[in-house]
């Protein structure tokens, strides 16, 4: 009998397990560019994007504007299909604000990808100031015949730190956007960044809590990283102390404290972020995913420690 709610044996909710237990089968994304920006790019609420961004560094080489989603998307599944012969496909709108259009343009977009020969849904990447009940109703009609889930950069729960990222948004919005998709049966994730600018570790824990106080479904954590071509490197040249960096070591006890208060019900899909070695500036860790991740599952079973062990409820 598994020791844990989640229904493995892993000490923390683990997606690619969440995944196997719903589909009964290997699922993959596909990335997807399908031209969006985001409306603190365009001057609707902001210029210059978010101070951290530098969309090269999470776009697979295989997403070109001059493609279409169906292309893109035979590119991506010929790439893994060469593993796996029997897969089933999540097309991933992931580069920038993937609601931020007309409704008629989105549809024709979503529709695209899900005609598509072995995609069984998209995953959609936005901000959650770039929903709107129209799009939310029509996201919630497909959620009745395919997965759908909506993944929201979040960042931070406090808005002092969204202000200085230029996000744009306030948190209040993300906790909105998080309510309706619940409400409307589609699934969701949030996107945040530990190590922030001005932030303490105090905080950090605090957001653990105030995460699993929502109805959050699937989390996705990262260190800091600063990049290449952003403003927030401009920022780390200039004031170099205001960007601490974490070691491996510190980053790994930091997360620990994060599940142990995390609700066990919210299913972890990424505690780290990878970077090309040519963007990255700092910290310079030289570990894949897979690497911290059996780190972290070493020192949660050293500690004897789990995802939800001090969670007291909502």
């Amino acid at each position: 009998m598994n020791r844990f709610s989640w229904g493995s044996d892993k000490r923390y909710n683990d997606f690619s397990g969440y995944f196997k237990r719903k589909f009964s089968g290997r699922v993959q994304k596909i990335s997807i560019d399908a031209g969006f920006t985001c409306p603190n790019r365009d001057g609707s609420r902001g210029t210059g994007g978010c101070s951290y961004c530098n969309n090269q560094t999470f776009s697979p080489a295989y997403c070109n504007l001059e493609k279409s989603v169906s292309s893109q998307l035979a590119e991506g599944i010929e790439f893994f299909s060469r593993k796996y012969s029997s897969m089933m496909y999540l097309a991933y709108f992931q580069s920038f604000s993937n609601t931020y259009a007309p409704l008629y343009n989105l549809r024709m977009l979503y529709e695209e990808a899900l005609d598509h020969p072995g995609v069984i849904g998209l995953v959609i990447a936005t901000r959650p100031d770039c929903l709107t009940p129209e799009i939310l109703d029509y996201l919630q009609l497909l959620a009745e015949e395919h997965y759908i889930m909506v993944e929201f950069g979040i960042e931070s729960h406090l808005n002092s730190s969204l202000e200085k990222m230029n996000r744009g948004h306030s948190f209040e919005e993300s906790v909105w956007a998080i309510e309706e998709t619940v409400r409307r049966n589609i699934h969701n994730c949030a996107h945040l960044i530990l190590g922030l600018p001005g932030e303490t570790e105090a905080d950090w824990l605090d957001q653990a809590r105030v995460i699993s106080s929502l109805p959050v479904e699937n989390l996705k954590l990262h260190q800091l990283q600063i990049h290449k071509g952003t403003r927030m490197y401009q920022e780390y040249l200039q004031n170099p102390e205001q960007f601490p960096m974490f070691t491996v070591e510190g980053y790994l006890e930091l997360v620990v404290k994060y599940l142990e208060l995390l609700n066990p019900e919210i299913v972890v899909e990424r505690f780290v972020s990878e970077a090309p070695d040519e963007l990255l500036i700092a910290p310079r860790w030289g570990l894949k995913n897979f690497e911290f991740t059996a780190k972290l599952e070493k020192l949660l079973f050293e500690k004897d420690t789990w995802q939800g062990k001090l969670f007291v409820g909502k």
